[in-house]
């Protein structure tokens, strides 16, 4: 039997206005999916493996059309929990040029937010699983999520399943205090760490050094030394950290760094013009998830993760609906995206 990799966390419906209308321009509103552990759990299925989205959804249409949405990717949506009374809702205005993308939660109370821990039968949940995936954003739902991922780690854990955390650091829903203390936790029972530029920063207080993210400037020997103190604060196996430099809204530099304990793997650099950055970390993490419990060697897994990302970016909506063969083919250098006939 194929193993699973379980992820856990909200799925929100996303309203956002056509092309690059500002929110006090807009009409319309184009609703699709998506929400942080959805996405990584969209593009596992997409790359063949089977992959569980656990959550909490209300029973009525706006529900289950979200649920409808993960089905069609393929993922198993039999231990989402239904009950509540509202989907989170998360309004996007893209950013063009110097003018920043803009993020509006109208989330409080969700379904998921309001769960118990009675929603979530893990001992079950983690039946034939290798795998178990949740980010920062699940636990600073509400007091009672960050208890609920506690005790599925503990039993993830117990059963000797691989956990990796991307640590996602939302500053609109908890404060960086409240962050430190909670992840702190959690961290005790993550096997891999996945994070950006910032959310070591901003979580943990540590600090790559001649860094600054808003002139766009990164350096790379800083975060050699942020990955080593997230290792030896909390014992990671491996810790990835993705690496933007910010040209402008339309335009970023992508790479990344997986430190293992011994080396320190920089992927190679990608020039990439945005379409929708949406879900870009997310299609990082699953990237790295599947290309580890595949057998790649680590410099393997890097740079597909990277890969995987840089194509979501050319991706609307949050989901990233690329192959293997896609992403190896850019990992291979294949990067003109001249057509295909």
């Amino acid at each position: 039997m194929q193993k699973k990799i379980i992820t856990f966390g909200e799925l929100m419906l996303r309203l956002a206005p056509e092309g690059y209308y500002r929110f006090v321009q807009a009409n319309n509103y184009g609703a699709t999916y998506g929400g942080g552990e959805a996405n990584v759990a969209v593009s596992l299925s997409n790359f063949g493996l089977k992959a569980t989205f656990v959550s909490k959804m209300p029973k009525h249409e706006i529900g289950q059309a979200g649920i409808n949405s993960l089905k069609k990717c393929g993922v198993d949506t039999s231990f989402i929990a239904r009950g509540g009374e509202r989907v989170g809702i998360y309004f996007l205005e893209k950013g063009a040029s110097q003018r920043p993308s803009k993020v509006i939660y109208d989330r409080a109370g969700s379904s998921i937010a309001l769960a118990s821990g009675k929603d979530f039968d893990w001992n079950k949940i983690f039946e034939y699983a290798q795998w178990f995936h949740f980010t920062g954003i699940t636990p600073a739902l509400s007091d009672n999520m960050a208890q609920i991922c506690i005790e599925a780690c503990k039993i993830a854990k117990e059963k000797k399943i691989t956990v990796s955390c991307d640590l996602n650091y939302r500053n609109k829903l908890w404060s960086k205090e409240k962050a430190g203390k909670v992840m702190g936790e959690l961290c005790k029972y993550v096997d891999v760490c996945i994070a950006n530029e910032e959310d070591a920063d901003d979580i943990f207080s540590i600090k790559a050094k001649h860094t600054d993210i808003t002139t766009g400037k990164i350096n790379n020997e800083g975060y050699k030394e942020v990955a080593q103190e997230l290792k030896r604060r909390f014992n990671f196996l491996k810790v990835a950290i993705t690496l933007r430099s910010s040209l402008s809204a339309n335009d970023n530099r992508w790479a990344a760094m997986l430190y293992n304990g011994e080396e320190f793997l920089f992927s190679k650099e990608y020039l990439v013009h945005i379409v929708d950055r949406v879900g870009g970390g997310d299609s990082f993490g699953a990237g790295l998830i599947y290309s580890l419990i595949s057998g790649y060697s680590d410099r393997e897994a890097i740079e597909f993760a990277v890969a995987a990302s840089c194509l979501k970016h050319s991706i609307e909506g949050d989901y990233n609906h690329v192959s293997i063969d896609e992403v190896e083919k850019l990992v291979a250098g294949d990067a003109s995206g001249r057509v295909q006939r």
